[in-house]
């Protein structure tokens, strides 16, 4: 059973900063691509950034949308098959629900996509909201 599980979302205050954790079981993350989207109501689920599956030891190559690649940080913890998504300098408009996701099929190799359509294993999400 491939499984992931997001957490550590929460309500932040701009310019703060939130660590994401989502738990990957079933697979071994160090081959599988992997991403994160996010999703607020009324708008589409996009691509915050990916990260490879080659097995690298270096954990991985991320690849980031335009928008968040200044502020956020993907990244693998192979000693414990979790990815996580550091966020800094935080925004009201960066609240959604946050998502890990991956692709039983289109898995292994350097570099990741940024297409939601590549991507068919999701969590459930974390809600991370960005107020006073």
């Amino acid at each position: 059973q491939v499984q992931l599980g997001e957490s550590g979302g929460g309500l932040v205050r701009p310019g703060g900063s939130l660590t994401l954790t989502c738990a990957a079981s079933g697979f071994h993350l160090p081959y599988y691509r992997v991403g994160w989207f996010r999703q607020a109501p009324g708008k589409e689920r996009y691509i915050v950034g990916c990260i490879d599956g080659d097995g690298s030891s270096y954990r991985g190559v991320p690849l980031y949308a335009y928008s968040c690649e200044s502020r956020f940080t993907i990244s693998k913890d192979y000693t414990d098959n979790t990815l996580r998504l550091q966020m800094n300098f935080l925004r009201p408009e960066d609240t959604a629900r946050y998502f890990c996701a991956t692709n039983l099929v289109l898995n292994a190799g350097p570099g990741c996509y940024l297409k939601r359509e590549k991507y068919d294993r999701w969590g459930q999400g974390t809600q991370v909201t960005v107020a006073t």
